[in-house]
């Protein structure tokens, strides 16, 4: 049984370093001449609310990229609906036959998941595996291409002009729909940006690090749980599985996400520009 003072230090040991381990605590307290088992103190922990859970995997923010990002925000959060509708989000996506997530896990409180040091920055794109770009409106999915080798700005032009405005034409998008894209060199070069000044596209501003932002994040979720269930063989596969899944998200999802947009754009008000959940 550990005492009132005990439990104090373990609360805000946990509190202040979310990754220490039981074993770590354990010794803690064993310097100090109490002597308990890990498992007490896991034990103990959860009686307090505080549960190990694998941190989320969130990008590595810069106070410029907080900056950016609650600005996006801001200027944002009071577009109508309309204008999201016509919105076409588009990403790419690594999709893996196999490779588990590294398992790590922080002590955390219920609805904590996103605080800063609750999360394990990442950097973006890290058996076989393929690259996917895909895309997507209010009105459903759009066109999914697989990416061969190592995508350029050469190969990604050329992808945007065997899919964008298909894919605009088949979701009804209409005369004034705005195209999405993240801050990837590829995306972002030289020529792409002549590229696209050529095509006349209308561009929403985005600000970098940004991935919980785009809803298509979702769909890619959805997408690879869809594709693990059905277990495919080898690379060949993988790809005929990811558009045959593609095909199959519900309209209805895709509504989902984008009419639910505004909250997105409060949520990181709300941390002033720091991961949120989505």
């Amino acid at each position: 049984m550990l005492t009132s003072t005990a439990v104090c230090y373990l609360k805000r040991r946990v509190e202040k370093s979310p990754r220490v381990t039981a074993e770590e605590l354990r010794k803690d307290l064993s310097d100090v001449g109490t002597e308990v088992s890990a498992q007490t103190i896991r034990r103990t922990l959860r009686n307090e609310g505080l549960h190990a859970r694998t941190p989320r995997r969130t990008p590595l923010l810069s106070p410029k990229n907080k900056k950016s990002r609650l600005q996006y925000a801001k200027s944002h959060v009071d577009k109508p609906q309309k204008f999201w509708d016509s919105v076409l989000w588009t990403d790419e996506t690594k999709l893996e036959l196999f490779g588990p997530m590294d398992q790590r896990y922080v002590w955390r409180r219920k609805n904590k998941a996103y605080e800063e040091k609750n999360t394990l920055p990442t950097v973006k794109h890290g058996g076989g595996s393929i690259m996917l770009w895909g895309c997507f409106a209010s009105a459903g999915t759009g066109k999914l291409q697989r990416v061969q080798g190592t995508m350029n700005s050469l190969q990604y032009q050329e992808i945007l002009d065997d899919n964008v405005m298909q894919s605009v034409t088949n979701l009804r998008l209409g005369r004034r729909w705005t195209f999405q894209q993240d801050n990837d060199p590829k995306h972002t070069s030289k020529s792409t940006r002549a590229w696209l000044q050529i095509k006349g596209w209308n561009i929403l501003e985005w600000p970098s690090q940004s991935p919980d932002l785009n809803p298509i994040e979702n769909l890619w979720w959805d997408l690879k749980k869809a594709v693990a269930v059905r277990k495919p063989k080898n690379v060949t596969e993988l790809e005929a599985v990811a558009h045959d899944e593609w095909a199959k998200i519900p309209v209805d999802r895709c509504k989902t996400l984008v009419s639910s947009y505004a909250s997105r754009l409060i949520a990181v008000i709300t941390v002033k520009g720091c991961c949120t959940k989505y």
